[in-house]
């Protein structure tokens, strides 16, 4: 297949791509580099399949337009901007990000679908029942990454996909706008779109810096010394994913017609208080201390995931452990320091 990922230079964009170039496929990967860095995907530069990154931006529409000059077999949408505290202070560049950029992605992906099947994609009045019998090309597969961090608080209770929405930050606002719209698409066109929904992702190629995942922060900071610094009480919990899990479970969703149109979570099914996160990663000796919280306001205290409907629509489920997926993290963070 032909295969477009959006935010591919970044932290779980580079492992989709890997994992695409393994399976045999073209991928193409477009980032800003907001977040993302060339850096993660210079090893693949040269590896058969691999059609090279382009640095843009998914709102701008000439951008979307050449990379779209040529038809892809499937799109996985994961550029977005992802962090809170950011979209607190400044909203604007997150929601238009996150909303308006997912809505370039699935209307470059309807142009596409429509011109394929020579469909007017500016005619009015598109007549589901007249209409939609006539596409018989099919539109690309597309794969949209959410966030847990759209869902109410749960109590002690895992969230599954039915659980109600409360966004405690602008970030968490766009994406769910973003979701809704990526599954109007399926409901307007039938479109194949799925809403990928990780729960928190760690691993190799992770930020370690203010703007990274909790687990690459801790083990960095406990490499170099440090001590580990916890956000407000520590009594937060997290379902931690190993990136490899969540890299094929999101190749899951976007292969399966049976999740076309849905929300599926991913996760572990075990949560880990945040203080003792950082005592397992603490194994040099170094203290671990409570700090002031940037953003209490949007923090979700307890984050456990359902799965349930990944495993019965997709077969999938995590295999790798915390405790392993602690250590691969870990000896990668040792081995390449210079991405720190």
């Amino acid at each position: 297949m032909r295969c477009l990922v959006t935010g591919g230079a970044g932290f779980i964009g580079r492992w989709l791509v890997a994992k695409l170039l393994d399976q045999g496929h073209d991928v193409l990967a477009l980032d800003d580099l907001s977040n993302g860095r060339e850096a993660n995907v210079a090893s693949f530069e040269g590896q058969k399949g691999f059609l090279g990154l382009v640095v843009g931006d998914i709102k701008d529409q000439r951008t979307v337009d050449e990379v779209f000059l040529k038809p892809w077999d499937a799109v996985f949408h994961l550029g977005a901007s992802i962090h809170v505290q950011k979209s607190i202070d400044d909203p604007e560049p997150t929601f238009r990000n996150d909303a308006e950029g997912t809505f370039r992605i699935l209307e470059a992906c309807r142009r596409q679908y429509f011109a394929a099947n020579g469909l007017d994609v500016a005619a009015k009045h598109f007549d589901y029942d007249r209409d939609v019998p006539k596409l018989t090309v099919r539109a690309p597969r597309v794969a949209v990454m959410s966030t847990c961090m759209v869902y109410d608080l749960a109590g002690g209770a895992a969230i599954a996909e039915t659980h109600p929405y409360r966004p405690a930050s602008p970030y968490a606002a766009a994406k769910i706008g973003a979701d809704m719209l990526a599954i109007s698409y399926e409901k307007s066109y039938r479109m194949p779109v799925t809403v990928v929904r990780p729960f928190n992702t760690y691993g190799p190629f992770q930020k370690s810096n203010s703007e990274g995942g909790v687990v690459s922060i801790f083990l960095k900071r406990d490499i170099a010394g440090e001590k580990l610094l916890v956000k407000g009480t520590g009594e937060q919990t997290r379902d931690l994913l190993y990136v490899e899990d969540c890299a094929d479970f999101i190749l899951r969703a976007a292969a399966s017609a049976e999740a076309e149109g849905q929300i599926i979570n991913a996760g572990t099914g075990r949560d880990i208080r945040i203080v003792d996160l950082a005592k397992m990663c603490a194994t040099k000796g170094n203290t671990v201390d409570l700090v002031p919280h940037d953003h209490p306001q949007a923090e979700i205290m307890k984050l456990l995931c359902d799965s349930s409907k990944a495993k019965r629509l997709l077969g999938w489920e995590p295999k790798v452990t915390l405790e392993e997926g602690l250590g691969r993290t870990r000896r990668w963070l040792e081995e390449n320091r210079a991405a720190w």
